[in-house]
């Protein structure tokens, strides 16, 4: 598949106008003049709350049902199970206090080392707070790799749900959902699954992955800042989350507090058919089709890139790589022996260089990795990079490891 770097970053008006090169992706890509257009025409025409009488009402209500579409052909999800929020981190709160309503002692939930914070911390609040007990899955700090065996170590019959990530956001890391998914619902328990940077690098399908609920976040894949919520129809249905009394009760309207934010739906809704349109020719007509070849498109562009990094890498004295999964996203995570992670990154800058130091909120995995908080040097690839912001990055890395 060939795919045309250059064609993809003229859509992005950060690119133009900053002289950098960017590999701060993991932490929020930058923005497509489609999805900034998109945000403003929600902004600049009649706008109200949803309703059927007046052009106002009509454009919201339109904008939502259009998010919610685009998002359920992202997830290959029915669109009526998309729900909004300010972001994954919210949604994941909400969900945890929610199941945790039918939680109780002797209960356990299952919570992964590999995992950002936003996919622990929610989990083991809402088990303390009705006496539930947390477990934890650890995984294998020489590969970076979460396996079925570290998952199913921690499972018992008393399982409520376990919670893993499709990705870590730290070290670009895989883990094999589906064989996960198989292991916990034998156990009779439920499978929460971050696909925050998984979302960003890979098609997602739900079903496929097994997941019982899902969460993903538009900003991390040239979309504006909020989070997405889908799970199994009938799950959602059976959930009572806390809501006010005249606010809807229909999913997905029982789980989205207050008003959404039209204008980024508008902007998610164009986020996704801007990455739809990166399909190659012959990809079909039909906007998941488009998407899944678009994304496997992608993953050859941002992997071959990986690559190159990862092979420069290796010939730099002091330079240990900390992302060796077998299977992992265009993220890599790397150390300099003798120089913290902070202070590549501050050099790196100096270069016009991006590249972000830290444990970037996976605080159990950065730990787990034995780097504590200081974390290491995170270089994560976009569909927008290319060979010259690589060959930038080692170029400036040449001077400041020389």
């Amino acid at each position: 598949m060939s795919f045309d770097a250059a064609a993809v970053r003229a859509h992005f008006p950060a690119l133009l106008s900053s002289g950098w090169a960017r590999f701060d992706a993991p932490g929020g890509t930058q923005t497509p003049a489609p999805v900034v257009e998109a945000v403003a025409e929600a902004l600049t025409r009649p706008l109200a709350n949803r309703g059927t009488l007046t052009e106002a009402q009509h454009n919201a209500d339109r904008i939502v049902a259009e998010a919610r579409e685009a998002m359920g052909d992202f997830l290959n999800t029915p669109a009526r199970t998309v729900v909004f929020g300010r972001s994954a981190t919210q949604l994941v709160y909400d969900l945890a206090r929610t199941l945790a309503k039918d939680w109780g002692p002797g209960d356990e939930v299952v919570v992964s080392r590999l995992d950002h914070d936003s996919n622990i911390r929610p989990w083991i609040q809402a088990a303390e707070a009705v006496g539930a007990t947390v477990r934890w899955a650890g995984f294998d700090a020489a590969t970076g790799e979460l396996r079925p065996e570290h998952v199913e170590a921690a499972l018992s019959p008393r399982t409520r749900l376990v919670a893993v990530t499709a990705a870590s956001n730290l070290n670009g890391a895989r883990p094999d959902v589906p064989a996960l998914a198989s292991l916990v619902h034998a156990a009779g328990a439920l499978l929460h699954v971050d696909a925050v940077h998984h979302a960003a690098h890979a098609a997602v399908d739900l079903p496929a992955l097994g997941a019982d609920t899902l969460v993903c976040s538009p900003y991390k894949f040239l979309g504006p800042h909020l989070g997405v919520l889908t799970g199994r129809a009938g799950l959602l249905e059976s959930l009572r989350p806390d809501k006010l009394l005249p606010s809807g009760d229909a999913v997905p309207e029982r789980f989205e507090l207050g008003t959404l934010p039209y204008e980024l739906l508008a902007g998610t809704r164009a986020a996704v058919d801007f990455l739809a349109g990166l399909a190659p020719a012959g990809a079909g007509k039909g906007r998941r089709e488009r998407l899944v070849a678009a994304f496997a498109a992608l993953e050859e562009h941002e992997d071959r890139l990986r690559d190159r990094v990862t092979e420069a890498l290796a010939r730099f004295p002091g330079v240990t790589v900390h992302s060796r999964a077998a299977h992992r996203t265009s993220t890599l995570l790397f150390t300099v022996d003798g120089i913290p992670a902070a202070e590549v990154s501050r050099r790196l800058a100096a270069h016009r260089v991006d590249a972000p130091a830290g444990s970037f909120y996976a605080l159990e995995a950065s730990r787990h990795l034995g780097l504590g908080a200081e974390g290491g040097v995170r270089v994560g690839l976009a569909p927008y990079n290319d060979d010259a912001d690589v060959d930038r990055l080692l170029a400036a890395l040449a001077d400041v490891l020389g």
